[in-house]
């Protein structure tokens, strides 16, 4: 329902400066609002800062965190408050007054120029906990290289003057005064008018397992792996195992540690991320070694539930050749030779193995620190036994407490896209409750008087990027900028660590300056993600931002030439040249100010379509709703309850009501699009709607698209031909209206992946392990005696759906696995149905009558190529959206002003959904 607040606060506070921290206050901040972005640490950027490469893209993670980092630090309606916690929270939703205790930094951010002489002078050692403590740090120090804010701490509990009176030799050395040992602790009040949650979490510590983590130096986590790959980290990115140095042969990923687990760690859920971050390392660990490897994943369950995911999952097994166990892991032993590891564990048959590996990774799962939980219990936020933020799937980003949201990890395992997402939808909530304080609090940047270059000859600046060793470990990036030196009107070639970390664009607009630069070239990455970041610089410096051009020397060029390092520099010159050529022929380009029409349109009145239309409506936006059917509800029409046990369709009957009765609101039944026009801000659409057809044109500033999926009709299993063959869903159906039936079946089966996981549709299509998991529970409601048995290839039920698996297992639903080339096989005959399948603990075949059999049916795109057409935004193999960017820009299309949501982007549960359609 629409929240209304008298005078809210403009202002928000964010509270934690991870990706999801950095992701709702950006959009806060971007869209009318002051934030006040709480960290405890020295400088925002979180896990995600620590992580070499990401996937299915296969970006550095850094090269695509960096311009969100650097947008953050430059912004003038964020505060960072780093080295600070949240104490306490008064008031209520809209006038909350927050008590922050901030510590000190011992040093002067206005004063410290990060020139870095503190930590170069400074005595004390330290292990450095962004590299897992396999290097070291001075007691003076930056958290990491492209640090925000890029200003140094001293570490008072390791500084030689705080512990005995003496030194000080960073304060003598620091050429700017910045060293200030007179800074005391400080406690401020802060009037915001809602609060965001996203303090993170922390990696489980396995030193509980028999995995001789601690004793073997070879043994690390999967933390500490990202490290070791990472240019920035204690190898410099050089594969190399921490006992001798030495390139490893032979790694071993073992999974879920401190997951799935309640004897050693106390941890029933699933980690949810593990199993692909294992499987992204094992790929990357290759494309790192100069020297053959084997990698070898072992695992119970693999989930790669992710759009995409199981794509990548195959391509790494198929054409990697990263090998894959299925297994329970015994004890690591030490191996025959110095620094190999002796790995004893027990395969699928129950046979007891052993192997040599060279270093061995523990796939470490999420947990919430003791701090986080101590801020909710501060707050009055209510946790759930594994310390998680309780919520509902309809109100996925509330606690307990009105006013107060959470997202990301706090609320449960998630992913990189997700825990965006979240962060989005929290956006969206606080946007929608502080609607009437929008653009009371903000300030707007005064940018320098743009030069006239006209008259001026080209002086370009090249700026070539190492992106760690992503470009120069295959690119010779130094004969490229000697080579940029050399081209007509060139007048500075610089190399880069990182072009795109707040420290070098100030480096880069000291040499727009002082050379008087008119024209920029980096040699990078990709525009899609970082052109805006560098255009703004430009603009910093007077410069006007269309006088910039980028060679991709990543995706183009090392990324698909790692095996020719010569020919890979030929080409980064030849793209270089290439793009010189062009700067020296831009011409400024003047944006000029256009009417924004202050409406929406939302295609699909689903339950994602709904949503985010009230959401709309809520921030006092007008929306235009499109369903091309005769009622709304979409396919959640067909869903009776949430596997925790919620109404969907009650939820759906009062979002149907509440839209229906909002006067912002106007709903269009039957109704299509056939054409639209236009671009951000001003877009035109054709509709055809209601039973005659008649035409209407639509003006809207955005577009945000809900269209839905479909179950997939399955061919398999004599499904059309007998009645007792079903889908998951007309199984919820029955249970709905006719549980009588169900009840009196004596022995039922369901199988997964029907549909999925196949050459036709190779992606996971997420949802059906926990479809079949919730009905078999529902079953076992109705009659406890009732034999019930799941074929599976693997169970996804990630995150907290885990407990809901344990909770079946328990009432005794079996669960028996099946491989992709023999599946059951279904015999209908006259006396009923009869399944045979082959016993993995007898060997041999096995036939069993049964009552019914429940296909786990995939979720299947619906036929938008014609909208995709008319919307000028793309679909993958599958028929599913493409968004802007797996990772970073889950809700945008790459056409600016069209927003993607729900399962018209990809298969999702109903609070996933609910989620990306708030933050679209």
């Amino acid at each position: 329902m629409e929240k209304r607040i008298s005078k809210p606060m403009g202002s928000v506070m964010v509270v934690g400066g991870g990706i999801s921290g950095i992701q709702a206050a950006l959009d806060l901040a971007n869209t009318g609002f002051f934030v006040h972005l709480v960290e405890k640490s020295s400088a925002i950027g979180g896990v995600m800062a620590q992580l070499d490469k990401t996937f299915p893209t296969n970006d550095c993670s850094m090269c695509i965190l960096s311009p969100k980092l650097v947008e953050l630090g430059r912004h003038l309606n964020v505060e960072l408050i780093t080295l600070a916690e949240l104490e306490s929270l008064e008031g209520e939703t809209g006038r909350f007054t927050a008590t922050v205790r901030e510590r000190p930094r011992y040093v002067d951010v206005e004063k410290c120029i990060a020139c870095g002489l503190c930590a170069e002078k400074c005595p004390k050692k330290v292990g450095d906990e962004f590299n897992e403590g396999q290097s070291s740090r001075k007691a003076a120090y930056v958290k990491y290289p492209q640090a925000v804010p890029l200003k140094y701490a001293i570490d008072a509990d390791h500084c030689i003057y705080f512990k005995n009176g003496k030194c000080r030799a960073c304060e003598k050395f620091c050429p700017a005064g910045a060293v200030d040992f007179g800074q005391k602790e400080r406690v401020r009040t802060i009037e915001v008018g809602a609060v965001i949650l996203a303090p993170g979490f922390k990696a489980f510590n396995p030193s509980a397992y028999d995995y001789g983590y601690g004793r073997f130096p070879n043994v690390v986590t999967s933390t500490e792996f990202e490290r070791i790959l990472s240019a920035t980290g204690p190898t410099l990115g050089h594969l190399a195992r921490p006992s001798d140095g030495a390139t490893p042969r032979k790694i071993a990923w073992l999974q879920c540690v401190g997951s799935r687990d309640t004897q050693r760690c106390g941890h029933s859920y699933c980690s949810g991320v593990c199993c692909m971050y294992a499987v992204k390392e094992a790929v990357v660990a290759k494309e790192h070694s100069a020297e053959p490897l084997e990698t070898s994943v072992f695992f119970m369950d693999i989930r790669t539930f992710g759009k995409d995911f199981e794509k990548y999952y195959r391509r790494a097994r198929d054409e990697y050749g990263v090998r894959f166990v299925r297994s329970r892991i015994h004890t690591v032993d030490p191996g025959p030779d110095p620094g190999s590891l002796e790995l004893v564990y027990v395969d699928e048959d129950g046979g007891r193995r052993g192997e040599t590996f060279d270093m061995i990774v523990l796939s470490v799962g999420l947990e919430i620190g003791r701090e986080s939980a101590d801020l909710a219990r501060r707050l009055g936020v209510e946790l759930t036994p594994h310390l998680f933020v309780g919520h509902g799937s309809f109100s996925p980003v509330d606690t307990s407490r009105p006013g107060v949201y959470a997202c990301g990890l706090f609320q449960g395992p998630k992913d990189i896209p997700s825990s965006v997402m979240e962060a989005s939808a929290a956006a969206g909530a606080v946007a929608r409750d502080l609607a009437a304080a929008r653009g009371s609090l903000v300030r707007r940047r005064a940018m320098p008087e743009t030069r006239d270059v006209g008259n001026e000859e080209p002086r370009i600046g090249v700026f070539v990027c190492d992106c760690g060793i992503n470009i120069a470990s295959v690119v010779d990036v130094k004969e490229v900028v000697r080579y940029a030196a050399t081209l007509p009107g060139v007048a500075v070639a610089q190399e880069n660590l990182f072009t795109c970390s707040q420290d070098t664009q100030e480096k880069l607009k000291e040499s727009i300056r002082a050379a008087n630069l008119n024209r920029v070239v980096v040699a990078a990455c990709s525009p899609r993600t970082h052109e805006p970041l560098f255009q703004d610089t430009l603009k910093g410096c007077g410069v006007n931002k269309y006088l910039f051009e980028m060679a991709n020397i990543r995706d183009q060029d090392s990324w698909v030439h790692q095996d020719d390092p010569a020919a890979a520099t030929e080409k980064a010159k030849d793209l270089v040249r290439m793009a010189v050529a062009r700067a020296s022929l831009l011409k400024p380009l003047e944006e000029r100010p256009l009417h924004i029409d202050q409406r929406a349109l939302v295609v699909g009145g689903g339950i994602a379509g709904l949503t985010a239309a009230l959401n709309l409506a809520g921030q006092g936006f007008e929306c235009i709703l499109v369903e091309k059917e005769k009622q709304l509800g979409g396919l959640s029409r067909r869903v009776v309850h949430t596997i925790e046990g919620e109404d969907v369709r009650g939820h759906l009957d009062s979002l149907i009501l509440e839209a229906e009765n909002n006067p912002k609101i106007q709903v269009l039944k039957q109704a299509v699009i056939v054409g639209c026009a236009g671009y951000k801000g001003n877009f035109t659409t054709e509709v055809l709607v209601g039973p005659g057809m008649y035409e209407r044109k639509i003006d809207h500033g955005v577009t945000i698209v809900a269209t839905g999926a479909r179950e997939y009709q399955p061919e398999e299993f004599h499904y059309g031909t007998r009645e007792e063959v079903m889908t998951q869903l007309e199984l919820g159906e029955l249970l709905a209206g006719e549980p009588e039936k169900a009840a009196r079946w004596n022995r039922m089966a369901m199988i997964q992946c029907v549909g999925s996981r196949n050459e036709d549709n190779p992606n996971c299509s997420r949802i059906c392990c926990q479809s079949a998991v919730k009905h078999a529970l529902a079953l076992k409601k109705l009659n406890p005696e009732m034999e019930i048995v799941v074929f599976y290839r693997d169970m996804r039920t990630y995150g907290t759906l885990e407990d809901y698996y344990t909770e079946a297992r328990g009432k005794g639903v079996l669960f028996c696995r099946f491989d992709e080339s023999s599946p059951p096989e279904l015999q209908p005959g006259a006396e009923g149905l009869r399944v045979t399948f082959t016993d993995r603990v007898l060997g041999r075949p096995v036939t069993m009558p049964v009552d019914a059999f429940v296909l786990s049916a995939g979720v299947r795109a619906v036929d938008n190529e014609e909208l995709a057409a008319f919307l000028k935004v793309p679909r993958n193999a599958e028929g599913f959206f493409i968004e802007a960017h797996a990772k970073l820009r889950p809700v945008d299309f790459a056409s600016e002003g069209v927003y993607l949501c729900g399962t018209a982007h990809g298969p999702k549960l109903i609070g996933e959904t609910i989620a990306q359609a708030m933050a679209a």
